[in-house]
């Protein structure tokens, strides 16, 4: 493994939330770890690693979770040679410029943290 990054941290959040843009000098892929540690009522989210177009500056998915609903860890793996899974997985380079965006598909709160284990 290499660096680990801290994406999100640990808030109730309640709208969709995209993190900074983060660069990837060196690394070919990487684990996103989505912690789930509270709802209020019944929350979904669905966390999606997005790259970065350098010329146009838009972001198109790589890799989507399936909706998270309940307290727990979810797991994202990008990475190439990897055997692609829907909503798990995908065999794939991480880019230089990405970023993590999480789209909230109502209003209630969701307390969750993100991590990234930047890969080799």
């Amino acid at each position: 493994m290499g660096a680990t990054k801290v994406i999100l941290p640990s808030l109730a959040r309640t709208a969709n939330t995209d993190s900074v843009d983060l660069q990837n000098p060196k690394h070919r892929g990487m684990q996103l770890i989505i912690d789930v540690t509270a709802i209020v009522t019944s929350p979904s989210i669905v966390a999606t690693i997005q790259g970065k177009d350098p010329a146009s500056g838009k972001y198109y998915d790589l890799v989507s979770s399936a909706a998270i609903t309940a307290v727990g860890t979810t797991v994202l793996s990008i990475y190439p040679a990897l055997t692609g899974q829907a909503n798990v997985k995908e065999d794939n380079g991480l880019p230089l410029d990405f970023r993590v965006s999480v789209a909230h598909a109502n209003a209630n709160s969701i307390t969750y943290s993100i991590g990234g284990n930047m890969l080799k």
